[in-house]
């Protein structure tokens, strides 16, 4: 057998909830750390007296109880473990592991016996439940019966809050009460907190964050009374899990920070933390309510009767001795500020300080955060969403609680990247990190990391303009240019003086320039028979790294694979770059080779001329639409267009003449006989 035995996802009762946590025996001692709050349970193995196997509900548990009083229960073993466990409190504690069945009957008569810290109620000598007189937090008496309250755990969803038991009344001779002689027994070892005798010292009006308001601090040998205006709290100092003191961001302040477990209550609202804030500055003289013997005796040099130094150095002082734990302070860490050893971030809207620690990080103030690095699965370092001159600290939990410190400043990201790293926390995004340097990454959009579908859109754009552009500006030259002289031809007998006959050409201008905008779609067809542009180098090394990449990182998006590769680009060395380089040097000659060769057989112009085929082709279109839409004028009698018939020369341009023009004209459009039609045509030989 060997020297320890342990035991994982075993449980623990705490105020009638049950915490998993691990259980270790060794020679020396028995230990139990809770998975959830990570408190450590250590029993000394000179002090265990008994040792209990019983079935329980949760499978089989075992009940230690040691020679002080104090009684511990865990259940969640197997039936095969009693052997084991057995055989090594024989060997190791010399305690002999008895096996104790629970009384199933479900009377209601029986007998309440008191032993140490537990109130157990049997039916025939065999147990039916038992109390923690712990977890008591109020006992009332009435005329024959005793009422018990407990404590409520906010993590049970089920939480009983009271039991009630019947004292039958006693002989008439005895002279004792047995109801009070019950509820004396229960507050002897309950957790009712009563204000007796005078107080070791107190504290006047000291700031407090959480909860917000100015308390005076009464320090009694077993709990804390905070007393306030509105407020008091009683916070025994079995609820004290850790203590931490916290400076600054400026170095003239102090935070004393007291986690709590369970925490004290306000109404519905939970306070898990108690934050006491301190200015350096602030000096105290402080005598404690007891004799130099009495302080020798019971605090073993740790406290004096008259003690003189800063608020802060006395408060922490103090609270160190009565509930004997140690301060956390922050470790070596140091922030981009010289000699700050936090971050200004924000949590939820709040804006507050963050301390790496040497086992964890703390979050002050508001809401108080503690986060130890065993309960870390991983932490993510995430840009931020307003502007590129801040970035978010993402930390999830192993129980998926994932906590967001925003608004951090980019000059603090090296710092607390190398601090993640050197406690070997899981970073998700650790690949993107490490290849760059400092804040470089959080600098200005145009100093952002490759982005490889912009590089490829960018090398089309360029390809387009370097491969179209001769041809657009031929064909678009030579449509403006047709154009031109058929609106010239058109309107060019009208003379340079007549400004009502310049307005008609200037709108047929601008109509043909609109015209013109539509071909250029057709522009953008490629020639599919001219041989593929070649890839650059880095196109080239994607295709043949695309795979890996992807059985790499499973489950990666097409864009996540593109940001990965520019990322991988970036930190490939000068000689593999060389490599790839050189095959697409030997791509670009090929396809020059082969674009030279397909010229040459006549491929390359037969695209450009079928494009001048079909602008021209529509030119034509046009002059038939605009040949037709003269003729339908001419049919139509329109007074703004004129038939060819009757355009004037340049030597009989008199108003009379004009108006006959125009008179005949209308007489065209109108059905008439045949003498009008003749005299018309005899008045225009006339003119002519």
């Amino acid at each position: 057998m060997g020297d320890t035995l342990e035991f994982n996802e075993i449980y623990h009762e705490s105020k009638g909830s049950w915490n998993d946590g691990r259980l270790r025996f060794s020679k020396q001692n028995v230990v139990y750390k809770s998975s959830k709050t990570g408190k450590v349970d250590n029993i000394p193995a000179a002090e265990l007296s008994v040792a209990t196997w019983r079935r329980v509900c949760l499978g089989h548990g075992i009940k230690l109880a040691t020679s002080n009083g104090h009684v511990y229960k865990y259940d969640g073993f197997r039936d095969t473990d009693y052997e084991r466990i057995s055989e090594f409190f024989k060997a190791n504690y010399k305690v002999e592991l008895t096996e104790k069945d629970m009384c199933v009957k479900g009377w209601n008569w029986g007998t309440a016996k008191f032993s140490g810290p537990l109130l157990s109620f049997d039916v025939n000598d065999s147990s039916v439940f038992e109390i923690p007189l712990a977890s008591v937090s109020q006992c009332a008496t009435g005329k024959n019966e005793v009422t018990l309250e407990f404590h409520q755990n906010d993590d049970a969803e089920v939480s009983l809050m009271e039991v009630r038991f019947y004292v039958p009344p006693g002989p008439a001779d005895e002279g004792a009460d047995p109801v009070e002689a019950f509820a004396q027994n229960v507050r002897s070892k309950a957790d009712v907190i009563q204000a007796t005798g005078d107080a070791v010292c107190v504290f006047k009006e000291l700031q407090c964050l959480t909860p917000r308001g100015r308390y005076d601090i009464l320090i009694y040998p077993a709990f804390l009374h905070l007393h306030g205006k509105t407020f008091d709290y009683k916070i025994p100092y079995t609820t004290v899990l850790r203590l931490f003191l916290l400076p600054s961001k400026d170095q003239r302040q102090m935070f004393f920070v007291i986690s709590l477990d369970p925490p004290i209550k306000q109404g519905q609202t939970r306070y898990h933390f108690l934050i006491l804030h301190f200015s350096k500055e602030e000096e105290l003289k402080l005598t404690l309510n007891m004799s130099e013997e009495e302080v020798e005796k019971r605090y073993e040099g740790k406290l004096s009767k008259n003690m003189s130094g800063s608020l802060y150095e006395m408060v922490s002082r103090v609270m160190k001795a009565l509930v004997n734990r140690k301060i956390t302070v922050p470790g070596n860490f140091q922030g981009n500020t010289p000699g700050a050893q936090c971050i200004t971030c924000s949590y939820k809207a709040q804006s507050g300080l963050l301390y790496p620690l040497e086992r964890g990080f703390i979050y002050v103030h508001k809401p108080p955060v503690h986060l130890r690095f065993e309960e870390i699965s991983s932490v993510n370092f995430a840009r931020g969403t307003t502007t590129t001159r801040s970035f978010d600290f993402e930390v999830e939990t192993k129980q998926g609680n994932q906590f967001t410190f925003s608004s951090i400043e980019r000059e603090e990201y090296g710092k607390l990247f190398d601090f993640v790293n050197a406690k070997k926390l899981h970073i998700k995004n650790r690949g993107f990190k490490e290849g760059l340097v400092g804040a470089s990454w959080y600098s200005d959009s145009d100093d952002d990391q490759h982005d490889a579908y912009l590089e490829r859109m960018k090398a089309e754009g360029k390809i387009r303009e370097e491969g179209d552009g001769s041809n657009d500006s031929d064909e678009e030259t030579g449509e403006y240019d047709s154009n031109a002289s058929e609106s010239d031809s058109g309107s060019g007998g009208d003379g340079s003086g007549d400004e009502g006959k310049k307005k008609p050409a200037k709108k047929a201008k601008v109509v043909k320039e609109k015209r013109e905008r539509k071909p250029r779609k057709e522009k953008k067809q490629k020639d599919t028979n001219a041989p593929k542009r070649p890839m650059s180098s880095y196109m080239l090394w994607l295709n043949s790294s695309r795979e890996r990449i992807k059985s790499e990182n499973p489950g990666i998006s097409i864009t996540e694979i593109s940001k990965k590769a520019g990322e991988m680009w970036k930190q490939i060395g000068k000689e593999d770059k060389e490599e790839w380089d050189g095959k697409a040097d030997e791509a670009k000659k090929t396809y020059e080779k082969a674009m030279k060769e397909y010229r040459e057989s006549g491929g390359g112009s037969s695209t450009p001329a079928k494009n001048k085929k079909k602008a021209g082709g529509k030119k034509e279109d046009k002059k038939r639409k605009s040949g037709g839409g003269e003729k339908e004028k001419e049919q139509g009698g329109n007074d703004s267009f004129k038939s060819r018939e009757f355009i004037s020369s340049e030597e009989s341009s008199s108003d009379g003449e004009r108006k006959k023009a125009k008179k005949a004209k209308k007489a065209k459009g109108k059905p008439q006989s045949r003498d009008k039609v003749l005299h018309c045509h005899h008045g225009n030989n006339r003119m002519n």
